[in-house]
């Protein structure tokens, strides 16, 4: 199923490591390190947006051992169950990412973009509006949040990511938005997507 978007996944791949090196250079001028705190970014309900990186993941899931991703099936629909209970009592959900073993990612490689640069604060160059500035989580703040701004672009990577999401969008013939939690896209049937 994967092998008519191989290419693109490989240039994604390509991708997150640049991204990976931008960041961890970013981190390690601030002096900031990423150590799993109360407020863990795991917790936190991140949609993602690019077919691409919903494809990426399920390579990395399909590659996990069978029992493995049968424990993590049921771990997603608990989730996205949970989500919609709390989410039904008017709150904001907290519950802890499928993927997350122990405080560490079991497909860490294959995570999406936002969990790799989540964290620090960055910019972007909006094409229609002026530039967006994010703040850093709140771990950052408190580790760091006296230093001085170190400019964290991340427009160059936002338009790759749109540049290989047109690509797999053509050749999947996909024009639907697409906007999924971790959990939801571990869930999702992929012949419905494909």
């Amino acid at each position: 199923m994967f092998d008519k978007y191989i290419n693109f996944l490989n240039e994604l791949k390509q991708l997150y490591a640049r991204m990976d090196q931008r960041y961890d250079e970013i981190a390690d001028t601030y002096g900031f390190q990423c150590s799993g705190c109360a407020d863990n970014c795991c917790l936190t309900r991140f949609f993602h947006h690019t077919l691409v990186e919903f494809l990426f993941l399920r390579k990395g899931f399909a590659d996990l051992d069978e029992h493995v991703r049968g424990e993590v099936s049921h771990q997603a629909s608990d989730v996205n169950e949970k989500i919609l209970q709390v989410e039904s009592g008017g709150q904001v959900p907290r519950v802890m990412c499928p993927l997350n073993r122990k405080g560490l990612c079991i497909l860490y490689e294959y995570r999406p973009m936002i969990c790799r640069l989540h964290g620090i604060p960055h910019e972007f160059l909006h094409p229609v509006r002026d530039k967006i500035i994010g703040s850093g989580c709140h771990e950052f703040e408190a580790q760091c949040g006296q230093k001085k701004y170190l400019a964290f672009n991340r427009t160059p990577f936002y338009r790759e990511m749109a540049r290989l999401e047109q690509c797999v969008r053509g050749v999947a013939g996909i024009n639907e938005k697409f906007k999924k939690t971790v959990a939801q896209m571990l869930v999702e049937d992929l012949g419905k997507i494909l």
